[in-house]
């Protein structure tokens, strides 16, 4: 598995400031992607020790690492939310994926938020109330919904 670049975010992920992975070799295709250069197998490995790197850079300016992609190998994500968990257990992790279901092989336990759902234009991203996506905050194994939390109070 490969990513491209990071960034750091603060609206993927409400109440945390993310470190976003962009990985590559989107499956998805998503009409009207933001990130289509992200659909080509580029970038650089994405191990243990360059996650290692990424977090001694940004050290406590960041809450939350947040893997933007990885639907092609989602064994892999699971294990490196596995390895983050253990290694570095005061880092929140989060995952967005483009598919609809969960994959069967990701263990809940390893993530504290993930996002289902391909973009669709015409329903808009997690800012929009009209969207198909979701994101859940994971506790105790339990998937909660909250979406909301992207949407503006009237």
């Amino acid at each position: 598995m490969k990513y491209v670049n990071t960034g750091v975010v603060f609206q993927e992920i409400p109440d945390e400031v993310t470190l976003s992975i962009n990985i590559s070799n989107c499956p998805c295709h998503c009409q009207g992607c933001h990130s289509q250069y992200l659909w080509e197998d580029i970038g650089n490995p994405l191990t243990a020790m360059s996650l290692n790197r990424m977090i001694e850079q940004y050290g406590t300016d960041i809450t939350c690492i947040c893997f933007m992609g990885g639907d092609a190998e989602t064994a892999t994500v699971n294990s490196l939310a596995q390895w983050m968990k253990s290694a570095h257990p005061e880092m929140h992790i989060g995952w967005y994926s483009g598919r609809t279901k969960m994959a069967s092989n990701i263990n809940l336990e390893n993530f504290d938020y993930i996002k289902l759902g391909p973009y669709i234009k015409d329903k808009g991203g997690l800012d929009k109330e009209t969207t198909n996506q979701r994101l859940y905050k994971i506790a105790d194994g339990e998937m909660t919904d909250i979406t909301s939390r992207f949407w503006k109070k009237h």
